[in-house]
């Protein structure tokens, strides 16, 4: 019976059309029941119609049509629960059409399809016996109709797509853009149809060619982040580029041409081939390289496919398409062509969104149905400050447009003309803001004027960059670049956090809750081989400065604390024999992310020097919430009641136990976010590059006092949307909502 559920699903999801996808579902589903009719009802303007059957006469078809509150089918829907009747046409609220001719009819089981808890319509099989279906069939369809939904909905976002103008998602990072997409991992699958070759020597040919292509366009790639003294990631593209030789995956794609293959079949056969033989393997290390070879085919066959589509270097800015950018993606993309992402998935606080913000690049996820709508190299304005992206805009819509994003610069330079003033409130509330940063190439310029420092300094990505674990040398290279770079202001160094929305692909952790598993401290502690490398690496990179404090990510309990501490008196002992005074011993904080730790506090400042919050973290683990699942992101509110609540129960803990503490989440580059944070008596927050101007600004443009009034107001609400309704009419009567936008 899986099977059959898993067939009907698939085969609808595939289907060419809307229409189609419809018929499969009747058909196929009343031979799985081995019933007399199967029909869809789909609900339209308030209205269910018939959208499809196979029983019903089928010129009934959009011609049938019923409110929830009629017939039986509408039951079904106004209920949301399955309707099982043995004689349908003695139920009170069943209704006749003399169009359908459903009299011979009598077993009725209707099944609701809803998506994201909306209703779509109604799935209904009908018999000619009066009898119930049993528990056994009323389940299938029950399970039919739940699996279905998501493909109906994407189904009809096809069908609707050509003519959409306007699509809309949620916005991960703001701004407004103006350009032509650039959709990549569009349609392409790596699976193709096996063909045979017409012509042997000329597929030959046409293969060696996209090859060789893909070669040179990962050649410039190296190159660039050679230029640009990235070196992290120009050993990635070396090792893709090694794949393409003769005597790796180049050259199997060419023998299974010259065995008679085309060249599209042959590259998919051997893709599949490899992919399946190395997710086999039980080496770890070996086992990752699937993904290279699939990124590498899916390369190849786009040059076979699509050779006339723009590659990875486009001429001119454009706005990334995509399912989901990962950190890698966007580190690889020419960052001044790069002026929009859109994605279909991920979530609003995923890493790539975080980077998506750190660059100052409008970003918007959860865009459904975009990557069918074919809009690849079409104009596309997106307003990631509402979420909307609009294809093909108007000449009158983009000079709007164009006035927007001159607007928003205009404020972006008035910020900016006091980036140098400190950031003090208007009675005198002095507030230290600091930078998170993860990119070396682009912190010379951000942290250059207007921070106090570097608040977090986010050593996994260039882990992420690697292909294998940095060795100390280059650790050290890399952290000392960073601490040069602030020029004696104190940065913040957070040891490898990685696992949940941060993998490594050499390192690959697969766990069926990644948020709750092995990830940050938890991971260093089990790997001390690893863990003493990385801090030996930040202290000689500190030598003959104060800079460096370090961060430990994750932490749940105080015995994570006792064990770090040992491995950094280890670290520090073995290289203060060799490098004598030249070194200090750095202070050391936790990041407060596991709610347990809360309620600890009194114990954590007997150990560490600071702590930092992670609201990101912390929200998500406070409320039960995975951040980067689409089905329930709405649920993550770092607004909510209960969580302003804790962090202002944070602040009063640390200040009665004398520990400095700081927030290095998304909430303290938020405008609300940071008027609630500062009104709790938070003096230290650290944030993206594009927020720091702005957030200066508004500081020193508000009262203290007056702050600590709306807090007390904020914390009686019962939503978070009731506080941010709460700020933004604060922000109204001084004058200040544009700096919402």
């Amino acid at each position: 019976m899986l099977k059959t559920l898993r067939d009907i699903t698939q085969a609808v999801a595939s289907a060419q059309n809307f229409h189609s996808a419809l018929e499969l579902i009747v058909t196929r589903t009343k031979v799985a029941m081995t019933t007399q009719c199967c029909s869809i009802y789909l609900l339209e303007d308030d209205n269910l119609v018939l959208s499809a059957t196979d029983g019903l006469l089928q010129s009934a078809v959009g011609q049938v049509k019923m409110s929830l509150s009629e017939g039986l089918v509408g039951l079904a829907a106004e209920r949301e629960e399955p309707i099982n009747l043995a004689d349908a046409h003695q139920h009170p609220r069943f209704k006749h059409f003399d169009q359908v001719e459903e009299a011979s009819f009598r077993a009725f089981l209707a099944a609701p399809i809803v998506y994201q808890k909306r209703v779509l319509g109604v799935l209904v099989v009908q018999q000619a016996d009066t009898r119930q279906f049993n528990e056994g069939e009323e389940a299938f369809l029950m399970t039919l109709a739940a699996q279905l939904a998501m493909a109906i909905k994407n189904q009809r976002k096809k069908a609707e797509a050509p003519d959409l103008l306007l699509f809309k998602g949620i916005t991960a990072a703001n701004g407004i853009a103006i350009a032509h997409a650039l959709v990549l991992g569009g349609q392409i699958e790596l699976q193709q149809p096996e063909t045979k070759a017409v012509a042997i020597k000329d597929e030959v040919s046409r293969l060696i060619a996209a090859i060789e292509t893909c070669k040179e366009t990962l050649s410039t790639l190296s190159q660039r982040f050679e230029n640009e003294e990235d070196n992290e990631v120009v050993s990635i593209f070396s090792a893709l580029q090694s794949l393409l030789d003769n005597a790796s995956l180049g050259g199997e794609y060419i023998k299974e041409v010259r065995e008679g293959w085309s060249a599209v079949s042959a590259v998919s056969r051997v893709s599949l081939r490899y992919i399946e033989q190395f997710t086999q393997m039980q080496d770890l290390y070996l086992k990752e390289r699937a993904s290279d070879i699939r990124d590498l085919g899916l390369r190849v066959l786009r040059l076979l496919i699509e050779p006339e589509r723009m590659g990875f270097e486009p001429d001119v800015p454009v706005i990334l398409v995509t399912k989901e950018a990962d950190a890698t993606m966007l580190a690889e993309f020419p960052r001044h062509k790069l002026v929009g992402i859109v994605t279909e998935q991920g979530g609003v606080n995923s890493h790539a969104a975080i980077l998506a913000r750190a660059l100052g690049v409008p970003a918007i996820i959860g865009v459904e149905g975009v990557l069918a709508a074919r809009i690849d190299k079409k104009l596309l304005v997106i307003n990631a400050n509402r979420g909307q992206l609009l294809v093909s805009p108007s000449p009158t819509l983009i000079a709007e447009y164009r006035s927007l994003i001159s607007a928003e610069k205009a404020l972006q330079n008035q910020y900016s003309q006091e980036l140098g003033l400190p950031a003090e409130t208007i009675d005198g509330k002095r507030i230290h803001l600091y930078l998170n940063a993860g990119l070396l190439s682009s912190l010379a310029s951000e942290i250059a004027e207007g921070s106090d420092g570097v608040g977090l300094y986010r050593t996994e990505i260039p882990f992420m960059l690697h292909q294998r674990f940095p060795s100390e040398s280059e650790q050290v290279k890399v952290y000392r670049q960073v601490l040069d770079i602030a020029c004696g202001k104190p940065v913040v160094m957070r040891t490898l956090d990685v696992g949940g929305d941060k993998p490594l692909s050499y390192f690959p952790i697969k766990e069926e809750n990644p948020f709750l598993g092995w990830r940050g401290i938890r991971l260093s502690l089990d790997h001390p081989e690893l863990f003493l490398v990385q801090l030996r690496a930040m202290i000689q990179a500190s030598a003959g400065s104060r800079q460096l404090h370090i961060l430990l990510p994750m932490v749940s309990n105080l015995d994570e604390i006792d064990q770090s501490i040992t491995y950094l008196e280890q670290a520090f002992i073995e290289l203060k024999s060799d490098l004598g005074d030249q070194i200090v011993k750095p202070k050391v904080g936790i990041m407060i992310e596991v709610p347990a730790l809360l309620y600890q506090l009194a114990e954590v400042a007997k150990r560490v020097d600071f702590v930092s919050v992670g609201s990101n973290d912390l929200t998500q683990y406070m409320l039960a919430v995975d951040r980067n699942n689409p089905r329930v992101s709405t649920l993550y509110d770092c607004y909510h009641p209960g969580i302003l609540r804790a962090l202002k129960r944070a602040r009063f803990d640390c200040w009665q136990y004398h520990l400095p503490v700081s927030v290095c989440g998304e909430l303290a580059g938020e405008p609300i976010g940071v008027i609630l944070l500062v009104a709790m008596g938070y003096d230290q927050l650290s944030m993206n590059q594009g927020s720091l101007a702005r957030i200066n600004y508004l500081l020193r443009r508000v009262s203290h006092s007056d702050l600590s009034e709306l807090l007390e107001m904020a914390l009686t609400l019962s939503s978070g949307q009731e506080v941010r309704e709460l700020i933004r009419e604060y922000f109204e009567s001084r004058e200040l909502s544009a700096i919402l936008n």
